[in-house]
């Protein structure tokens, strides 16, 4: 098991934060890791998400929703079933006036040590993510 972590605050309430976090349409406006994302957002469902790390190769995931709690949390599972899997997250909580959003992701499976390189890597394509997802809030204001 491994887990990546990024932490960013963002001068917004939570509510903003989530709003354009969930607004998957617009990501190919400023997400640089999922430049494409589409599905609902309800526990339970899939979401097909096509991705774009800085180290591996581009893919499409179905990761399952299985946390949706507006304006605090969003959490997805994705797996190859025995051989990796991953347990995604955003985490909103208030900060002073603003919010503070952890983005991690835990690895599981027999596979995890040998994607060591690419793991790590992830942990910077999360904080990408979370420096233009605090850009786009705070420019919507």
């Amino acid at each position: 098991m491994r887990t990546v972590s990024s932490t960013i605050d963002i001068d917004a309430p939570p509510s903003q934060v989530w709003a354009v976090l969930t607004d998957l349409a617009a990501y190919p406006e400023w997400n640089p890791l999922f430049p494409r994302a589409s599905g609902q957002i309800a526990a339970g469902q899939r979401l097909t998400l096509a991705t774009r790390p800085t180290v591996g190769r581009a893919m499409t995931i179905r990761p399952k929703l299985v946390v949706v709690q507006p304006g605090a949390e969003l959490r997805w599972v994705a797996s190859v079933p025995g051989i990796i899997g991953g347990e995604h997250s955003f985490v909103l909580t208030e900060a002073g006036s603003g919010t503070r959003l952890v983005q991690s992701e835990t690895f599981r499976g027999l596979l995890v040590p040998l994607a060591g390189k690419t793991i790590t890597a992830m942990e910077a394509d999360y904080a990408a993510v979370n420096r233009a997802l605090k850009q786009r809030v705070e420019e919507q204001g």
